[in-house]
């Protein structure tokens, strides 16, 4: 078994440990993950049930709604603001954390990017990665 993926916010008021692999690890370049982060993508890291994770510390939600139509959930801490977790209404059992709120970022291994069709020229993502221009299918 693989060491856990801790990390929390710039603070320290929210930490988490999760156990096990992520099931996907990717960057996504929709204009939610560009406003959220202040540059071209937001870099995740997505595990298949949060009954592996372990937080600490009470974040401040807001619901958005994606281009598909679901609802995700955002997570970040009330105090220094930094972005934490999000979840999905349609998929309640997934738990995604932002790759540099890793206290190893070096851990995250992208393997593929969505979201193209809004990317811009100048955010220059890994060529070798797999891309779609919205979400890849299931």
């Amino acid at each position: 078994m693989s060491k856990p993926y801790t990390g929390g916010c710039a603070c320290g008021a929210i930490r988490y440990e999760i156990s096990g692999e992520p099931m996907v690890s990717g960057d996504c370049q929709c204009r939610d993950c560009q406003r959220k982060s202040g540059t071209g993508h937001g870099s995740y890291l997505t595990f298949p049930s949060r009954e592996r994770v372990q937080l600490k510390g009470e974040a401040t939600h807001w619901d958005i709604v994606s281009d598909t139509g679901n609802v995700k959930t955002r997570a970040f801490c009330p105090t220094c603001g930094s972005p934490i977790y999000l979840t999905f209404a349609a998929m309640p059992d997934l738990f995604t954390v932002h790759a540099a709120s890793l206290d190893d970022p070096g851990r995250y291994k992208p393997q593929l990017v969505t979201y193209t069709v809004r990317g811009h020229a100048w955010d220059q993502l890994d060529p070798g990665l797999p891309k779609f221009e919205k979400m890849p299918p299931t």
